[in-house]
């Protein structure tokens, strides 16, 4: 399965600009008839097809891949401290020097796929904001499908600026590939722009949408992302008033379990602000999954019985020894080859086999394996997908995170003491003791240990340590150099933009 990803993302080097992918790429997902509404009902209902169209683009198995799938993996948890690529030493062996160990390569299929996916949602998006206006919709309706294009404008740019910094700013409908072709814009401009479109989302989405949509887009979804993209420039102000705005709207809670966040039963709970939604359904009918979790399951022969999934995204020593003792998080968070899986953390009652290094040798390639994408034997069985994981939402923003946020922003604004019963919380749910505030270096270093517990493997860890400057100080001993903190322009990107598009200065 990784060999059709690879051919996938060979295809688009091939394009005469990511531009051009964008216009004529998106007309195979507006050409669909997502949920009820289609481009039929535009006069009538709004732009609601284009919208539910971006849904759809930004969890399937082409553009979605660059939104969870290996590409995603790369950029967004290899580069960490917390996971390595993964698998077996020869499976995507040209991946561990550029995200394990920041020798990053300019033409690397995977950082190309992900800058031209980006640029495909955001053309989706800037059609879709673009069929507003020219039709003149207005009303409550066409502006929440607006702010749901404009949030994905913002969620792409987000991404985009904080993985390659200044990068080109188009936020219009493009026709010809020769008005794509920019130069880019300083991150300053980016952020403006992602500011705006999510204060426009937060303002014109609803709190909740009702049971017949789930994972759509909310106010709340677009004030902790906000929240996030603040904390990530360290505003820490504008940070705190989104994510107690977040906090204060009584529509989330931390859920009764933490291993349960993870289950199929988790799945849109009280906790999901941002969720991106799955589906498989029975003997492989009705397929709506994603790569996210497939991507990532125990890797080993059929003949094992635990082949299931590609192995990437493994834990590393670091992660396993962090955590501290009795925080089942651990449990939670990691499957030990050799050892069982353990009922009382979220495991079904199996026993994995040995790694392949143990003293007594197994089939397994790695000792650990991401645990928060562990398929329930049953739903595998009656999708008929043994061996995958097609249907196990992506959980992209949690309630934890947001409490985490705030505490973070209280510290560090000089309200340290508010901040202990945020991280409380989060602690009291996996039964451990609180902490007390001592001073504002106890409590930073606390809320990075916790946000280490709590987030680890879920695409925060990276990020984190390059906006709290402790990126080269952690990642150092792996090749981490101040520069890594951004990709490489693609190469190919470069090249078809005649010159216009410049690579970062600093490769």
């Amino acid at each position: 399965m990784k060999k059709r990803i690879t051919s996938t993302g060979r295809l688009l080097l091939l394009l005469i600009l990511p531009v051009l992918f964008m216009v004529s790429g998106c007309k195979k997902f507006l050409d669909r008839k997502p949920l009820t509404a289609t481009l039929d009902d535009v006069k009538q209902g709004g732009i609601e097809g284009q919208v539910f169209a971006i849904y759809s683009a930004i969890k399937d198995y082409d553009i979605g891949n660059v939104f969870g799938g290996i590409p995603w993996q790369g950029m967004h948890n290899f580069r960490s401290d917390d996971s390595e690529k993964g698998s077996d030493a020869a499976d995507g062996a040209e991946w561990v020097a550029p995200m394990d160990n920041f020798q990053y390569v300019k033409d690397f299929w995977a950082s190309n796929f992900y800058w031209d996916g980006h640029y495909q949602l955001i053309s989706l998006a800037n059609i879709a904001i673009q069929t507003a206006d020219s039709l003149g919709l207005t009303g409550p309706e066409s502006n929440a499908n607006i702010a749901e294009a404009r949030f994905f404008r913002a969620f792409a740019y987000f991404d985009l600026v904080r993985s390659f910094g200044d990068v080109p700013k188009i936020d219009f409908r493009i026709y010809t590939p020769a008005q794509g072709n920019v130069a880019k814009s300083p991150a300053s401009v980016i952020y403006a722009l992602i500011d705006a479109d999510l204060q426009y989302a937060a303002a014109n989405l609803p709190t909740v949408w009702g049971a017949q949509y789930p994972g759509r887009l909310s106010s709340g979804a677009a004030k902790a992302l906000h929240a996030k993209a603040h904390l990530f420039r360290g505003n820490w102000a504008q940070a705190l008033a989104l994510g107690q705005q977040v906090i204060g709207s009584g529509q989330y809670a931390l859920y009764s379990s933490y291993h349960g966040i993870f289950k199929d039963a988790g799945e849109n709970s009280s906790e999901s602000i941002l969720e991106w939604q799955n589906y498989m359904g029975p003997n492989r009918t009705d397929d709506r999954g994603s790569w996210y979790a497939t991507c990532q399951g125990v890797r080993a022969p059929n003949s094992s019985g635990w082949n299931l999934g590609w192995g990437w995204n493994t834990p590393t020593d670091a992660f396993v020894n962090h955590f501290e003792a009795g925080d089942p998080r651990k449990g939670s968070s990691v499957l030990f080859s050799g050892q069982s899986d353990d009922i009382a953390t979220g495991g079904y009652g199996g026993t994995l086999p040995n790694y392949i290094l143990d003293p007594v040798p197994g089939p397994l390639p790695r000792k650990y394996w991401n645990k928060k994408v562990y398929a329930d034997p049953a739903v595998r069985a009656s999708t008929g997908w043994l061996d995958a994981a097609y249907w196990i939402n992506q959980r992209v923003i949690r309630y934890a995170d947001v409490l985490l946020m705030v505490a973070e922003c209280l510290n560090e604004t000089g309200a340290g003491s508010q901040a202990a019963p945020l991280v409380n919380q989060v602690r009291s749910r996996v039964g451990l003791t609180g902490i007390t505030y001592v001073d504002q270096a106890q409590m930073r270093a606390a809320i990075k240990k916790e946000r280490r517990s709590e987030l680890g493997l879920e695409g925060e860890r990276f990020f984190d340590l390059v906006r709290w400057g402790d990126a080269v100080s952690v990642l150092g001993p792996q090749g981490y150099q101040n520069r890594c903190r951004f990709y490489p322009i693609p190469q190919p990107a470069i090249d078809r933009s005649g010159g216009v598009l410049i690579q970062n200065p600093e490769w």
